[in-house]
């Protein structure tokens, strides 16, 4: 069983009523309504963050650059070069 970890939190007289209002309801703790209001809400915010969205616009670029062909740069040539002169395969 991991140890658990501590969080110390300060609010005032009516954010700890509302709080307490609402656990209550739930039949919790104020810890546990806490633990769970703040994982929910880390939670949605996380899965948001990991999503990119796209304009219409930016999409059919995106596409359309998946879909083109790829040349390499100048850059991009000479560093392949070099790494062909200096790693031997197996």
């Amino acid at each position: 069983m991991t140890p658990a970890a501590r969080f110390d939190l300060k609010m005032d007289a009516h954010e700890k009523a509302m709080v307490a209002r609402a656990a209550a309801l739930l039949g919790t703790t104020m810890a546990g309504f806490v633990r769970v209001a703040a994982k929910e809400k880390a939670q949605v915010l996380l899965d948001r963050e990991a999503r990119l969205t796209l304009t219409d616009r930016d999409f059919t670029a995106f596409a359309s650059a998946l879909d083109s062909a790829f040349a390499p740069n100048p850059a991009l040539k000479s560093a392949l070069t070099q790494v062909r002169r200096k790693v031997r395969r197996a």
